[in-house]
């Protein structure tokens, strides 16, 4: 898939397309996801940009896409204030603000991880403590793939994955939540080309 394919196909009234990854970048790659998230934003006018919040990928996704057009990016997190300071997202949605007695199939979709799956239970029973509150990462993840009663779905995924361990932790978790709801992926094997294109 070409970057002229890739916007032809997903740059449409409605479309998020997730730009997140492994919080380890490669210090080669670093510049490469902030030139990406800017030749996205720049080359795009409908797509809306979700992000983790977390540090690496998705800081240097967030921050290429914010040096272009914040008010498209949106970031889904564990819990409120969560690295406020670093957050550049025109739209910050919480964990703390989503019902998730209402919401089943997320939990449901979120327990496929299951080294999580007793953690997930507890933090959704509403236990916040040391070790339920990890739970909120990965139903994050989750919620970022598929979304919620509010929230709408992710259309497309574009990550940067540990290529020697690929879709492995959170990163795989999303990943794989995407694949088996139709939610085409790409990691940085195909996206490094767009930018040597440009």
């Amino acid at each position: 898939m070409t970057l002229n394919e890739f916007i032809e196909h997903h740059d449409f009234e409605g479309a998020v397309v997730l730009l997140e990854g492994k919080r380890e970048v490669a210090e080669e790659d670093q510049q490469k996801l902030f030139e990406l998230g800017k030749l996205l934003a720049s080359k795009t006018s409908k797509m809306i940009f979700r992000s983790g919040n977390a540090k690496g990928s998705d800081q240097f996704f967030s921050d290429g896409v914010a040096e272009v057009d914040n008010i498209r990016l949106q970031v889904i997190t564990p819990y409120d204030n969560h690295r406020k300071k670093t957050n550049r997202a025109y739209e910050t949605i919480s964990m703390d603000n989503i019902n998730l007695a209402s919401e089943p199939n997320l939990i449901y979709q979120s327990k496929a991880n299951k080294k999580m799956e007793k953690l997930i239970d507890q933090y959704a029973a509403g236990d916040r403590g040391r070790y339920s509150i990890k739970a909120a990462y990965i139903i994050r993840d989750t919620v970022k793939a598929i979304g919620t009663e509010t929230i709408p779905p992710a259309t497309f995924g574009i990550f940067y994955d540990d290529l020697k361990q690929p879709k492995s932790g959170g990163t795989g978790h999303t990943m794989q939540i995407c694949e088996q709801n139709g939610i085409p992926i790409i990691d940085q094997s195909v996206w490094m080309k767009w930018l040597e294109t440009e």
